[in-house]
């Protein structure tokens, strides 16, 4: 609500177009926050810096006024801005000569609430319709509306549709109008910068959610072995990276794991990997397994990557429904990490281990058995896991300190979820930092 203020001295019209305005020594601007005239706090001498990066050196704040008073009774105070620099003034009859007026430097709008809007009679029902054209016209200026002395209701609703404030017409002068000024165009800044941090936490949580819905969910009704998973994406604030994997079991009882990495860890990559996994849970429900499956995916992957550079490593497991053994493919990935009752830990076998998806065509990959006993705990992984550096020069942990390391937590009786995450922990501890690449790492166990 505007404060009362003394009505303005005799101050002849400023013409139409861009105007020349010279200091009035009676024009003081006072505090932006209601202080006496003449104070100048911090706050307001850097305003003008803080409100755009265009009023800079020698250039001028610049206010547009629209308004149809061809008499030109429409005094606009001279005015200084906060660094004592005076306001440029442009004046427009209408709409139509605002539009060709509201160039780049212009910083704020003070308007006439009296003049109709184009293809509106003067008596229209929408008293506000110029307005709201004005702020679909000029939607990142800052707004002032200039109405009838006493008229506060058709004001405050101008705040309401968009307007920064409102003045009365007959009560302008240097201080009002000069610190209505700077406050609308601060204001105006504030609300943008608020706006963009809306939108940004908005995306930010869309983002998250759209994320976590492409994480799988198992689907391990009626199995009895036990499902665990690990998932660090490399790129910052990320939850989703270019690692893949998923565990299915199928109508025969025969549970089905894989896990996957695409080179690089973007977010192509990371919408290319859930691609591969949304294929192979399909592929898998329809039947195929083994070779098929893998020569099938490697169609879907030379299809969907940006170029023919991008590959992507695949394990997958098959373990039948008595559980004691399994089939096993190996695309260019690091064979499965075995744990059984009174044997340390070891690499499943990878002496037929295939290439990568992506990298030749025609390619085969062989399908293994291996047997996996009674009671076990198969861990499957991705490289991220292992290409750490270890705190000794650019030595990195590899598969042997990865099996050195996954033994001794195992000692200590880490398993499930616990052993996973020390996995994952100590790795990044030995790295001296957050791993560079992703990581993935899925755990079942059998025991019985």
């Amino acid at each position: 609500m505007p404060v009362p203020v003394p009505r303005q001295r005799a101050i002849p019209a400023v013409e139409s177009g861009q105007a020349q305005a010279v200091f009035s020594p009676g024009g003081t601007p006072g505090d932006i926050t209601g202080g006496p005239a003449g104070t100048a706090p911090e706050a307001l001498t850097t305003l003008e810096d803080r409100t755009t990066t265009t009023i800079t050196g020698t250039t001028h704040l610049t206010l547009l006024v629209i308004e149809d008073d061809p008499a030109g009774s429409l005094g606009v105070p001279e005015m200084l801005d906060a660094a004592g620099k005076p306001v440029r003034v442009r004046t427009a009859r209408n709409l139509t000569e605002a539009e060709r007026l509201l160039t780049d430097d212009v910083h704020c709008i003070l308007l006439d609430l009296a003049l109709p809007a184009p293809g509106r009679a003067a008596d229209s029902e929408d008293e506000l319709a110029t307005l709201k054209h004005v702020l679909r016209l000029a939607p990142g200026h800052a707004v002032l509306a200039l109405t009838a002395s006493g008229d506060a209701e058709r004001g405050t609703e101008a705040v309401r549709v968009g307007a920064q404030d409102y003045l009365f017409r007959d009560e302008l002068d240097s201080r009002l109008l000069s610190r209505a000024i700077r406050y609308a165009v601060e204001r105006k800044r504030s609300d943008k910068a608020e706006r963009r941090l809306t939108e940004s936490k908005l995306r930010a949580q869309e983002n998250a959610r759209l994320e976590r819905g492409l994480l799988p969910t198992p689907l391990l009704d009626g199995s009895s072995l036990r499902f665990a998973a690990r998932y660090r994406p490399g790129r910052s604030r990320a939850l989703l990276g270019g690692d893949f994997y998923d565990t299915v079991r199928t109508a025969d009882g025969t549970v089905h794991a894989m896990i996957g990495d695409v080179c690089g860890h973007g977010p192509d990559e990371a919408a290319l990997g859930v691609e591969l996994r949304i294929a192979w849970r399909a592929l898998t429900f329809a039947g195929l397994c083994g070779d098929e499956l893998l020569s099938t995916l490697q169609q879907v992957l030379e299809h969907e990557r940006e170029n023919d550079e991008i590959f992507a490593t695949l394990c997958t497991v098959d373990i039948a429904p008595d559980g004691r053994r399994a089939g096993l493919c190996l695309a260019g990935h690091p064979a499965p990490l075995i744990a059984r009752p009174g044997r340390p830990a070891e690499l499943l076998p990878y002496d037929n281990n295939g290439p990568a998806l992506g990298l030749l065509p025609n390619a085969r990959w062989p399908r293994m058995q291996v047997e996996l006993g009674a009671a076990w705990s198969l861990m499957l992984y991705t490289d991220g896991l292992i290409e750490g550096h270890t705190g000794v020069g650019k030595e990195r942990l590899g598969l042997d300190g990865m099996v050195e390391m996954v033994r001794r937590q195992l000692a200590q009786g880490l398993q499930g979820e616990d052993l996973l995450r020390a996995a994952v922990n100590e790795a990044r501890e030995l790295n001296g930092g957050e791993l560079a690449d992703d990581v993935a790492v899925l755990l079942l166990d059998r025991m019985r």
